[in-house]
């Protein structure tokens, strides 16, 4: 169980997600998705039960162990406006010791490479998205946790994310996502996970 000011968030969740796939959570609005997915991430505490994230046992709260390898994309980029495209992610890298040679072939894989020099501040929406997954590629993350990355995309945009996501799974990464409903016209292979009332209420994983 997850709660938050005693209200449980997650409570019942029975979840098993196979390594170097691409799994789905879907769901209304208060279903418990983003709860998930920030527990995933190692960002909430479990109060009951049994966890292991990337063999990483959640009931020890070794939730600092498993942030430093996991990568969280939400719905706003954590990034400092004041900073370039590049310099936030330079800073970024330091902090976590990832090598500062790999900024530059992430900026080219998500088609932000001429925008390097950009303040953060100056990024549409879409781009600030767009240098989010670019940290994630740097970071070099084992488990990305997407919370509706595809919100908003246009056509060529979700093309762009199905590509980079079918990459990071063939390289040995872990997908988790949520969305409002199934990603049928996706080309990724999907396993989906229903969610209702904070349980998963039926899915194939």
């Amino acid at each position: 169980m997850v709660t938050v000011g005693g209200f449980p968030l997650l409570s019942g969740v029975n979840l098993d997600i196979e390594p170097y796939s691409t799994s789905v959570l879907v769901g209304a609005n208060g279903a418990g998705k983003t709860s998930l997915l920030r527990f995933l991430a190692g960002l909430e505490n479990l109060q009951s039960g049994d966890a292991t994230v990337l063999g990483i046992d959640l009931a020890r709260g070794e939730r600092r162990q498993l942030r430093r390898r996991v990568g969280w994309m939400g719905h706003d980029g954590s990034f400092y406006d004041e900073l370039t495209v590049k310099d936030n992610l330079v800073f970024a890298a330091r902090a976590l010791e990832r090598p500062l040679d790999t900024i530059d072939p992430a900026l080219e894989r998500v088609g932000l490479l001429g925008r390097s020099s950009t303040l953060a501040s100056r990024l549409s929406a879409g781009q600030r998205r767009r240098l989010a997954l670019a940290w994630l590629l740097v970071r070099r993350a084992e488990l990305w946790i997407l919370d509706e990355p595809y919100a908003s995309l246009d056509e060529s945009g979700r093309h762009f994310l199905d590509a980079l996501i079918r990459d990071v799974v063939t390289s040995g990464a872990t997908v988790v996502m949520s969305s409002h409903d199934p990603l049928n016209d996706s080309s990724l292979e999907t396993s989906t996970v229903v969610m209702s009332g904070g349980r998963v209420a039926s899915g194939v994983l």
